[in-house]
């Protein structure tokens, strides 16, 4: 009877001091299930307007934790599902607003002049331009006589082309980059300037058309502060005593 007594006396002072231990042990816890954490994320689908999904999806995944994503359909590419902890959504969603913004859009004004060594006469609206008064000094053009001229509005990081001259005989193509801050910005640009000559039509219908010549005069990628003109290049036309100059200048619109 003794011994019973002794055994129970040991078992329950065992337990007193095993089950405290238990309770504070994390591990014996249970652990919280995956819908539990599932509860707590949060979930936004959202509504592209200049970028694409695919375009920036890798750019948003340092935002993103292991337990959330990024998803978006190739088909609907201004579409994009995410999935996180409702801070690190917020993260996500101020990203997107700071990078999908309307692009800058881009005013060109382009004048075609031609230069010539034989002919000294200018025309009225370039004999005070200041851009021809510095050229008069750099080169032996005696006389300069507008070619062409054209505006052209294009959207920045994309390509624009127009044909210039009195027969289309220009081809001119453009492309802007625009960086630095809003203050100052520069506006990168890579210009390419056509000669386009078409050969007559064949002599007889069976046979095969021939293509136009096409020589590049102008091909360049230089840096113009809104707002600013600048002469692009001079080309020799038929290795003749004229030369045609290229000028632009341009302007960040809003």
């Amino acid at each position: 009877m003794k011994k019973m007594m002794i055994a129970a006396v040991t078992l329950a002072f065992a337990l007193a001091l095993v089950l405290p231990a238990l309770a504070d042990d994390p591990a014996a816890a249970p652990a919280p299930s995956q819908n539990t954490e599932a509860k707590n994320l949060r979930k936004e689908i959202v509504k592209l307007k200049y970028v694409r999904a695919q375009d920036i999806q890798q750019l948003l995944y340092a935002y993103v934790s292991r337990e959330g994503h990024i998803q978006f359909n190739p088909n609907m590419p201004s579409i994009l599902s995410v999935s996180d902890t409702p801070e690190n959504v917020e993260k996500i969603l101020a990203a997107i607003r700071e990078i999908d913004v309307k692009p800058a859009d881009v005013l060109y004004t382009v004048q075609l002049v031609l230069g010539s060594e034989a002919d000294a006469t200018t025309d009225a609206e370039l004999k005070n331009d200041p851009v021809i008064k510095e050229l008069g000094k750099l080169l032996r053009y005696k006389g300069y006589s507008v070619l062409d001229s054209t505006l052209i509005r294009v959207i920045n990081r994309e390509s624009a082309e127009v044909v210039l001259g009195p027969k289309a005989e220009f081809e001119f193509a453009l492309k802007p980059d625009v960086a630095g801050d809003a203050k100052a910005p520069v506006i990168k640009t890579e210009v390419r300037l056509r000669q386009i000559t078409r050969r007559g039509a064949p002599a007889s219908e069976t046979m095969k058309a021939l293509d136009p010549v096409v020589v590049t005069l102008i091909e360049s990628a230089l840096n113009v502060k809104s707002g600013d003109r600048t002469v692009v290049g001079v080309s020799k036309l038929d290795g003749g005593d004229k030369g045609l100059i290229l000028i632009i200048s341009a302007k960040i619109v809003e």
